[in-house]
Parts: structure tokens; C-alpha cells; sequence
């Protein structure tokens, strides 16, 4: 008998929408119209659709009386703020490209994205921790001469500049919304690229809006949740997954600080009554390790999204048993991908959370193939993990070449994952196909040696990656962070453990002790970094 194919199509009796996401947004608005959309924590403010939608319009009509033309680029670098979430579909409601610039940017990235994107309108916030945004923008001006103006959110200037429209007739933004197609570019996301510079995903109304309404259907939203937001807005985490989740369904969008701070997102959780909430695992470690956690109400919660990278088992026992998480949900995507291809249901028992990320989203098709041969694998067998439907991106803004690097003639993305399709149609991510270390010839997932070192209890976090060796190409490296500093783990100890759990050509020959591990702005560990880091034996110790 011929093993089943690692091939899956999400079906689902609910219709993909072919709204723009402002006509999206006024039927949430005419439907809910005196329910809660956005709450703004740290300022205090908070909107109903109605309200929500007024201002949208208001900023809308003064993106139009500022000559910004369907198409056009306008940028937005802030934190997480309301006046964040009015810019998304204010730019959505006139046409233009909002183009997401991450936070941490410094001058160079900045303006590469600026010129690279063409972008000729920027709103920014006037600075974010150690950065001095409008420093930096007049650092790079001179050298980006597509940019006209720059908008910085909290200083008098987003006043005036929303006050521009108040002579534009409604009737003219209506006659711009109606010349909108659903498969128009919406947004551009810069992916962080590990090499060189990041690229632009260009994504349009039909693929962000849809995913953000899937993701939402799968955990059961309704007009009466309410979502802690403590992910960044300017990755699809925040915007696609929270934002256009919550629009499409009525539900609220709770924004609990500029960046994530875990106390103050308990805090959000307790005060704003929310029944879901989102975030990275570290997140939820953060959170869980606050010295007064017990001390919060989070019996509200009922749900909520966890995504970015494998959750250890413990933690989702705790995120499920402690903070009422009943119905937690575990997604996997990518920015190319609007970004969600997969998601664990909530009624998945705890292994299928842990263990997978999940099975096919409605209306898009995943299958696992040879990454050498792109031929689809048996069910069981690893294999680049490649995906296909309404959420695959239009393209790398303004680079057909690597667009074409990543989508075949076929129209399926590939991932540059590893991954492995059950029997049953789940999918467990078993690495990067430029993480998996090959070591002697064999082949090493370090997702499989970290889920095994989680379970020593010296070890708080770990990662593991592979470093050069003369012998055998590469052997196996492992950094951790010590549940008790004073009492850290040695190496003996560490192999003396896998000793007979492990192969042995699994089993970690390096051990470094950090306090913590790079990581990107979105939550993600940066392997790259560890191994760039501490790859040569000559490396300094971690402490």
C-alpha cells in the first residue's frame, strides 16, 4: 500500500470574504456600532466602532486632501499606539501601501526601507527607548528624496494633520473606496533577513483580511471578546492576527503598552476584562515568572494565540492550568504568507499543542516536499514544508528575482522550514533547513535535542545549534540559560543526562551559559547570532 502524501487542503463551509478592509470595517461598524473597538491602556482613551470608524474617515480624508494617490507608500514607524492601528485603515480605506518599519530600526535600515519602498508620507513616533526617531529621520532626509513629510505621533503635528480633511467631502472618500479592489496591495512587510537586507512582502487587502478572519474564526471570536495586544503592530502578529481579527468580528483591541512589558500586559488583561490573549512563549514565561503573578485576575481569558516559536510543554501546562488559557491556540506562518498557514484548534489536546503547530488553514493547501527534488514526501518523512492559497504574498516589493527564489511556477511559497505531516494532517516544525546540523552525515533537528534538555531541571531555556568541527563538519552546541545561577550546569552533567536518552551523535559536545539569548523585536531567538557568537572553541564563556 502507497503511504499517504504530506499534502493537506484546508476545507471549511465558511466562504473566503472579497471585501477591501474598509468595506470590512463598516460592516463591523453596522453591525456593532456602540461596542468597544480599541482601548489604548496607557493613555486611557478608547473608542466604539462608531467612534473608531469616525476617526479613521477623519485621518483618511487627510491623507486625500494631502494629495496621497491609490498606490502610494506611506510609512509608519511607532510603537504600539492607537494612532497605529487609525493609520492601518486609514491607508486601507484610501488605497495607499502602508509600509510597516520595525521599531528597532537604526538610521541605515531606515533609510534603505525609505528608498526602497518609495516612501513619500512617514508617520513615527517621536522615539522609543534609546532611539530619537526624529533625529534619525533628519539624519537619513537628504538622502531619501521620495520622502515629502513626516507625521510624528504625540507632538502637535498629528493634530494638524488631521485636521487637513475636515473640508474633504465624504463623498470623495467613498468615490476613492469604491475604486479599491480586494487584490490590491495593501501593505508591504519588511521580513528580517539574517543576510544583507530584509525584503518587502507586499501584501493586498484580500490576503491580510482573510487571514486575520480565519485566525479568529478557529478560536471562536465574537463581538464579545476582547484582545490583550502585547505583540508588535508592525509584524502581521499584532496587525493581521489581532487588528483584522478583531474588526472582522466585532471583538475589542486592548493595547497594553508602547512595547511589551509582561506586568503591564497582566494588568491590561485584569482591568480590561479580556478573554484572549497573544504572544511569543517567552512572553508567557515572562509573564507566568512575574513574582506576583497569583496576585492578578485572569479568569476572564478563555482563549488567545501563541505563535513565533515551539512552546515548551510546561509552559502550556501552566498557560492552560494558570491563566485560564482553556482554549489556547498555537499558530504557524510566515510574513509571505499573510502570515498564518496553520493553527492548532481549541478543543487540541495538550500534545498536538506542544507537539505540532497545527493543521491547514480554510481554503489553503500545504504540502512537505524533497527540498532538492520538490517531490512531495510520505506522511512521517521531513521535508521543506511549502504552501499555497489566497495568503501566499504578490511578491517581494520591487524584486521579481527573489520573488521568484521563493515562489515556484506552481504558486507555492517555500518555507525554508523542515517539517513533518502526520498521519493526521498535523504538522510538527522540526527546524530551519539552514539549522539542521549534519553532523557525521547524520542529520540533527534541534527542535527534538531542545524539547528533550527542557526537561533537566538546571535548565530554564535553551537552544541548540550547530557549530563547525574539523572532523565531523559540525557538532552540536548547547546554550543555556540556568534556572538558578549559582548553581549552573556543567557539561558532564549535561551529556551524563542524554547519556542512553539520546543518540549519540545528538548528544550537545559544547555547553555555554547565558543569561538570555539575542533576539529579534517580534520574539524570535537569533540562532544566527548564537552561532556567529560562540561557533569557534575559542569563543569568550557566555557569563
Amino acid at each position: 500500500m502507497t503511504a499517504q502524501p504530506s499534502y493537506s487542503h484546508g476545507t471549511g463551509a465558511t466562504a473566503l470574504l472579497g471585501d477591501t478592509i474598509g468595506a470590512n470595517l463598516d460592516r463591523a461598524v453596522a453591525a456593532w456600532p456602540d461596542r468597544e473597538a480599541l482601548v489604548d491602556v496607557p493613555s486611557g482613551r478608547r473608542w466604539t466602532y462608531a467612534e473608531f470608524a469616525a476617526d479613521v474617515d477623519r485621518l483618511a480624508c487627510a491623507l486625500l486632501a494631502s494629495g496621497v494617490a491609490q498606490g502610494d507608500r506611506v510609512g509608519i514607524w511607532a510603537v504600539n499606539c492607537a494612532e497605529w492601528v487609525l493609520v492601518q485603515y486609514a491607508t486601507a480605506r484610501v488605497g495607499a501601501v502602508m509600509v510597516n518599519i520595525n521599531p528597532a530600526y537604526r538610521t541605515h535600515e531606515v533609510e534603505f526601507v525609505l528608498n526602497q519602498a518609495g516612501i513619500s508620507l512617514l508617520f513615527a513616533s517621536l522615539g522609543h527607548k534609546s532611539s530619537d526617531y526624529r533625529a534619525m529621520v533628519e539624519e537619513v532626509r537628504g538622502s531619501c528624496p521620495e520622502l515629502k513629510e513626516t507625521v510624528y505621533i504625540g507632538d502637535p503635528g498629528w493634530a494638524a494633520f488631521t485636521a487637513r480633511g475636515a473640508d474633504t467631502p465624504r463623498d470623495e472618500l467613498r468615490a476613492r473606496e469604491a475604486s479599491l479592489s480586494c487584490d490590491d496591495p495593501i501593505n508591504i512587510q519588511y521580513t528580517s533577513g539574517t543576510t544583507g537586507f530584509p525584503k518587502g512582502a507586499t501584501l493586498s487587502h484580500h490576503n491580510i483580511l482573510n487571514n486575520g478572519y480565519f485566525v479568529g474564526e478557529l478560536i471562536s471570536y465574537t463581538e464579545q471578546d476582547r484582545i490583550c495586544l502585547p505583540v508588535p503592530f508592525y509584524h502581521c502578529f499584532g496587525m493581521v492576527m489581532g487588528n483584522l481579527a478583531a474588526t472582522s468580528h466585532g471583538a475589542c483591541m486592548v493595547v497594553p503598552a508602547p512595547s511589551f512589558e509582561p506586568r503591564a500586559t497582566l494588568e491590561a488583561v485584569q482591568r480590561e476584562r479580556c478573554t484572549s490573549l497573544y504572544g511569543v512563549p517567552t512572553m508567557f514565561i515572562a509573564e507566568l515568572n512575574l513574582p506576583d503573578f497569583a496576585s492578578y485576575d485572569l479568569s476572564t481569558l478563555r482563549t488567545g494565540i501563541m505563535a513565533g516559536s515551539p512552546c515548551p510543554v510546561e509552559v502550556m501546562k501552566r498557560v492552560v492550568a494558570e491563566m485560564h488559557m482553556e482554549e489556547v491556540s498555537i499558530c504557524y506562518g510566515m510574513t509571505e504568507t499573510s502570515p498564518v498557514s496553520l493553527q492548532t484548534r481549541i478543543d487540541d489536546d495538550l500534545e498536538h499543542r506542544t507537539g505540532t503547530v497545527g493543521r491547514v488553514l480554510p481554503h489553503i493547501e500545504v504540502k512537505v516536499v524533497d527540498p532538492a527534488t520538490g517531490v512531495t514526501r510520505a506522511r512521517g518523512d521531513a521535508g521543506e514544508l511549502c504552501t499555497r492559497g489566497y495568503s501566499v504574498m504578490l511578491g517581494y516589493w520591487n524584486e521579481p528575482e527573489k520573488t521568484a527564489e521563493a515562489i515556484d511556477a506552481g504558486r507555492w511559497m517555500h518555507t525554508g522550514d523542515l517539517a513533518v505531516m502526520r498521519e493526521d494532517g498535523y504538522v510538527e516544525i522540526v527546524g530551519r533547513i539552514k539549522d539542521m546540523i549534519i553532523r557525521g552525515g547524520e542529520n540533527i533537528y534541534p527542535r527534538e535535542v531542545e524539547e528533550f534538555l527542557y526537561t533537566h531541571p538546571k535548565i530554564a531555556d535553551v537552544q541548540v545549534v550547530g557549530v563547525p568541527h574539523e572532523r565531523y563538519g559540525e557538532e552540536v552546541l548547547a546554550c543555556v540559560v540556568p534556572r538558578d545561577p549559582a548553581d549552573p550546569l556543567t557539561l558532564e552533567e549535561l551529556r551524563a543526562y542524554c547519556d542512553g536518552r539520546l543518540a549519540h551523535y545528538k548528544v550537545p559536545s559544547r555547553l555555554r551559559l547565558l543569561e538570555s539569548f539575542p533576539m529579534t523585536v517580534s520574539g524570535k531567538v537569533r540562532k544566527v547570532e548564537l552561532r556567529q557568537r560562540y561557533g569557534s572553541p575559542e569563543a569568550p564563556p557566555g557569563r
